[in-house]
């Protein structure tokens, strides 16, 4: 049996709402007083975007012996096929407006929780270890998703093993800030259990602009770490605001560029880590970029290379797991990261990886951000050549090429450069290849941005 939250005592701090802090005692009062309003459902897809209302939600599915759905996107589609997988779900929301079209429930206003309250007694819930918690899904290769079932033991021990990756020792006083939603993995694992685990703060609010995040930062006290992706962060380092302080950067969704990790590093005198994982695996690996390019493992997981693949085992990875990414090992726990394998690409005989050329065009000085692109095979037998997309305001396409050409092999080399203001990336920092093919297409049909 393992606790539901690790703060020892009524008075402990677990979330800043409005620059309130809202205690254990207080939280624990509310998870028991959100059970009897959950929906009859036994699978409940959380849709609640406050980060408190979230955690307090996940926890009373938790005790009532019900499973939470964690899907990646909220689309029709997706949503016809969770109905598929789990007629029985319903959805618990904290908007106005949902549209998501399953049988709703609203959270309950903080009248509605007063007086469903049972009891002050601060006894804090244990849970199964096997107890599963949360279906997360992926995309499969029929475009369905693919539920993977993650249990409270393993869920814990993860996170237990990250806040020693990252050096936060439990019970330490750090509030965890997040510009990415709690839905998503890297948001559920980093901003909800890491500190209900660990013993830490949340701050409950959505921050996503640089002024909403350093209000959020401003409201709660020091030690802060600040869970964010490339695309937040360097819209905060350009925002040109009075930045707060704050103490740990952790960054993942998507690759830092070099020069990003050295500028915040020195604009806020603090470590940037990213993390590594997968909705399959969790988190299992960090690095600080400005130091090494290598990965290192969480404690007690193994990766072995089986039939031209990396697999993943140990610790709470519960099942062995195939890795989607080219990886290197490089010693015993560390290892390199080239991309994903569907990135793998082949011109005129020679490899590479859409994660090497990015690295390079996001290290070009000037370069806000780029991504390389490749089309789709041309049915006449034309070769097929790269595109790259670039936000870089004061430099030339010619520039680029330039720099690009002491970098990469010329079979690499992006035919057009698009200068484009800003690229299609989603709320957690990704860039979908679908939105880059739809860019591709828009900009190529109308003869814009193309050198």
């Amino acid at each position: 049996m393992i606790p539901l939250f690790s703060h020892p005592s009524p008075t402990s701090i677990v979330a800043w709402r409005d620059g309130v802090a809202v205690t254990a005692a207080e939280f624990l009062t509310d998870v028991r007083s959100m059970v009897p309003l959950l929906p009859p459902s036994q699978h409940i897809l959380n849709d609640c975007h406050d980060r408190y209302r979230f955690t307090v939600a996940l926890c009373a599915i938790l005790v009532a012996g019900k499973v939470s759905l964690l899907p990646s996107t909220r689309t029709s589609e997706t949503i016809r096929q969770l109905r598929k997988f789990v007629p029985d779900v319903a959805c618990l929301t904290d908007q106005t407006q949902c549209a998501i079209e399953l049988p709703q429930t609203r959270y309950p206003s903080a009248e509605i929780l007063s007086t469903a309250r049972t009891s002050a007694v601060f006894e804090v819930p244990l849970i199964e270890e096997s107890q599963l918690v949360a279906y997360v899904f992926t995309s499969g290769s029929t475009g369905e998703p693919v539920a993977h079932r993650k249990t409270w033991a393993a869920l814990v021990l993860n996170v237990q093993m990250e806040a020693r990756q990252l050096g936060l020792a439990p019970g330490s006083g750090y509030t965890i800030l997040g510009t990415v939603p709690a839905q998503h993995m890297y948001g559920f694992e980093s901003t909800v259990l890491l500190p209900l685990i660990n013993g830490f703060a949340m701050a409950s609010g959505e921050s996503f602009y640089p002024a909403d995040i350093c209000a959020s930062v401003r409201q709660v006290p020091q030690p802060r770490m600040l869970v964010t992706t490339p695309v937040h962060l360097r819209a905060l380092l350009a925002s040109k605001l009075a930045l707060p302080d704050i103490d740990v950067i952790l960054s993942a969704t998507a690759p830092l560029a070099p020069q990003l990790a050295l500028d915040a590093e020195q604009t806020f005198d603090a470590p940037l880590l990213e993390i590594y994982g997968s909705t399959e695996t969790g988190q299992v690996a960090t690095r600080q970029p400005v130091k090494s390019p290598e990965w290192v493992l969480f404690p007690g997981l193994r990766m072995e290379e089986k039939e031209s693949r990396m697999w993943i085992s140990g610790g709470h990875v519960e099942i062995p797991m195939p890795m989607n990414d080219a990886i290197e090992l490089t010693a015993s726990g560390r290892f390199l990261l080239h991309g994903r394998l569907a990135d793998l690409i082949n011109i005129a005989g020679k490899r590479s990886s859409l994660a090497h050329l990015n690295h390079h065009l996001n290290s070009i000085p000037g370069v806000d951000d780029g991504a390389f692109y490749m089309p789709p095979e041309k049915e006449t037998g034309e070769v097929t050549r790269l595109e790259a997309f670039v936000v870089a305001p004061g430099l030339e396409t010619s520039q680029i090429m330039a720099s690009l050409r002491q970098k990469i092999d010329a079979a690499f080399l992006p035919r057009p450069i698009h200068k484009v203001a800003i690229l299609p990336r989603n709320g957690t920092g990704k860039l979908p290849q679908s939105a880059l093919a739809t860019l591709s297409d828009s900009l190529n049909a109308a003869g814009l941005g193309k050198k």
